[in-house]
């Protein structure tokens, strides 16, 4: 568990780098920084991904259970998203806001944060902590994927309700189709070099290809950018590599420390420099807590300074109601993600079940693309303040979560 408690500590380092810098590196670079924190953050990210596509296995002869957990993938990222939605409606704003069309609208968009699970977070935590072989990660790391590529695809009808329809959101399905596609038909087909080196060489690629698609094509648009997740293409590659001949992958699963990817070393030492890497970026990612230093205005709960007609209009309450909120917030989200512990239940035990469904539980950079993209649109005030202190605390949490799933699943 030494390197849980060692990737834990670098989250949290690079959550107060994320408060400090920006407020510290002058105005003119600070677009520049955020740029850089990004691009750092999903380069790592798909390396990671693409170690877990090489030692994914599908047995196509069960698609009707990955449609099973499709289904459940999806109520894992659904219950979270309405849950935190109908909290930022009914609790935060005052009732006579609650059916007010910019309301609505950009609850639904700032409640998606609590949708997503963080697949590098979680992969690089439970691998560490030496639980690769087990029912959890096998089945967590199909539900985790299935849970991102359903977020990805439900932003789509958020921004559809932010800006209309628009024909690059069905590009990016289209995109999204052709992968999987790839991932099923060349299942580890593909012979192409699998060292860390050019792993980090194809991550360099497809970060790059992907952010120039996605600046290209702000030329057409600027409101509705072609934005393609790096997840999927990553997961894929890493699904099309061949392993080489004799190779033996999942070997050491069961080892402590042990990561996704060829299992030598070498291979491994870097792994774990990139994961490091990684948890420090996660942190740097977050968005600036609104508020935070500044001299919002904070004003007794329940008090309304004028008409509401978007969350951006509710005034900002004291800073002791809005850590209520963030613990309700917090408690909510991971609430939603429970459902899975119903289920499976002719394949593990409740204990597993439970672990499974707290394996879902941390989130991390693409809840934070969730909230940047709300920034986008407009969306500040108390719900943003309050999305942006509940996912910092779920991040925050993350090696607890670890330490519970560990309990749970140890031999009694």
């Amino acid at each position: 568990m030494r390197k849980v408690l060692l990737f834990s500590v670098l989250l949290l380092a690079g959550m107060v780098l994320s408060q400090v810098l920006p407020r510290v590196i002058p105005a003119d670079a600070a677009g520049t920084y955020r740029l850089m924190v990004t691009l750092l953050t999903m380069t790592a990210l798909s390396f990671i991904m693409i170690h877990v596509g090489y030692e994914f296995e599908i047995d196509k002869r069960k698609m009707g259970q990955y449609g099973v957990d499709a289904m459940i993938a999806c109520t894992a990222a659904t219950f979270p998203w309405i849950l935190c939605a109908g909290y930022f409606v009914m609790v935060l704003a005052p009732r006579e806001a609650w059916t007010q069309p910019g309301v609505l609208k950009e609850s639904l968009l700032a409640g998606c944060f609590s949708a997503p699970t963080s697949a590098g977070i979680l992969f690089s935590m439970l691998a560490a902590a030496g639980l690769s072989a087990t029912w959890l990660f096998l089945k967590a790391r199909i539900l985790a994927i299935f849970d991102d590529l359903f977020v990805v695809l439900l932003m789509i009808p958020l921004k559809m309700m932010m800006v209309g329809v628009k024909w690059q959101l069905g590009v990016i399905v289209v995109i999204m189709a052709a992968l999987l596609w790839a991932a099923w038909t060349f299942l580890h087909r593909v012979r192409i070099p699998i060292t860390w080196r050019w792993v980090l060489g194809y991550s360099v690629v497809i970060v790059a290809v992907l952010e120039a698609v996605h600046m290209g094509s702000k030329v057409i648009s600027k409101e509705v950018p072609i934005h393609i997740e790096v997840l999927l293409p990553a997961f894929v590659l890493g699904c099309v590599m061949a392993r080489p001949a004799g190779a033996r992958p999942h070997s050491d699963d069961a080892v402590e420390g042990h990561l996704e990817g060829p299992e030598n070393p070498e291979e491994q030492r870097v792994s774990t420099i990139i994961s490091a890497c990684f948890m420090v970026l996660v942190g740097l990612s977050m968005p600036t807590i609104p508020g935070l230093g500044s001299a919002a205005e904070v004003v007794a709960p329940g008090a309304v300074a004028g008409p509401v007609e978007r969350l951006s209009d509710i005034p900002m309450p004291s800073w002791g109601m809005i850590a209520v909120h963030v613990l309700a917030m917090t408690v909510l989200s991971n609430l939603g993600k429970m459902f899975p512990a119903l289920c499976y239940r002719s394949e593990a035990t409740l204990r597993e079940r439970l672990a499974l469904a707290i394996g879902l539980f941390p989130r991390g950079e693409v809840g934070a693309g969730v909230l940047v993209i709300a920034l986008g649109y407009g969306i500040g005030g108390p719900a943003l303040t309050i999305a942006v202190l509940s996912l910092a605390l779920n991040l925050v949490l993350t090696g607890l979560f670890i330490v519970v799933i560990k309990k749970l699943i140890a031999p009694r």
